[in-house]
């Protein structure tokens, strides 16, 4: 049986006194489309941080695909296929969608330093950009630059950048952030069309998106899980809406 993609094991980050995240255990499975929801202050981002290296746990355990990560820098674990949207620089907004994926592909590639050279040089890490914004449907727009586009399609090029890092796990830390209600349907699309071999866990406020997206969703209060479950199962759940779709109403 093959290791979960992502794994902690009795994760524990204090500050003095304060515990941010306390004995969380957390699967997320091959493949999976999972939700990380809370309301605010709950450790969400504590969470992630802890998993993606900005922080140290003080005790418990990461793993990823099998392979023990805990001590492992933030670009250790990026390099091992755990990426997380919010680590991607900033998006060269004078360059084309096409140019950004590119850039990303190559520093993959280690090519990065290299790109001065003729562009027919480059071809296949160029093809390879194009093909991953087709199924995104990012590709009409692959000649454009990113400053001609609205707020959400370069939130989209962000998850393309992500993808082309070749995840096995990728973190979307708030994908819909910020994004006008009319542009949070193309976001969820997006979400849908990522290759079904990544695993993606994602921190998100937007309940429409949730609910569409996740097959499973763990809910944080006070750094601890409240409760895991399907969307029907969390929509049920009697603490979950005092706790925190309750909250979501006010």
């Amino acid at each position: 049986m093959s290791a979960p993609a992502l794994q902690t094991k009795s994760l524990v980050k204090r500050f003095g006194a304060l515990v941010v995240s306390n004995d969380i255990n957390f699967t997320l499975e091959r493949g999976a489309r999972h939700a990380l929801i809370g309301p605010n202050g709950a450790g969400k981002t504590s969470f992630v941080n802890l998993v993606t290296g900005v922080l140290t746990p003080s005790s418990g355990e990461i793993s990823l695909a099998g392979e023990n990560i805990t001590d492992l820098s933030r670009a250790q674990r990026v390099k091992r296929g755990l990426v997380r949207t919010f680590q991607i620089s900033a998006l060269f907004k004078k360059l084309t969608v096409l140019e950004n994926v590119t850039l990303a592909i190559a520093e993959r590639e280690g090519a990065a330093n290299d790109l001065w050279r003729p562009a027919g040089h480059h071809r296949a890490i160029i093809e390879e950009a194009y093909d991953l914004l087709v199924p995104l449907g990012l590709a009409d727009e692959a000649l454009r630059p990113v400053t001609e586009l609205a707020y959400g399609r370069q939130r989209m090029i962000e998850i393309a950048m992500a993808v082309a890092l070749k995840p096995k796990v990728l973190l979307l830390d708030e994908p819909a952030a910020g994004v006008p209600p009319r542009e949070t349907g193309a976001i969820i699309e997006t979400i849908e069309k990522l290759p079904g071999d990544i695993a993606v866990l994602f921190i998100e406020h937007d309940m429409e998106l949730v609910f569409r997206v996740a097959q499973r969703i763990t809910v944080l209060v006070q750094g601890a899980v409240l409760v895991e479950g399907t969307p029907a199962e969390i929509a049920d759940d009697p603490k979950v809406r005092e706790v925190y779709l309750g909250e979501s109403k006010h």
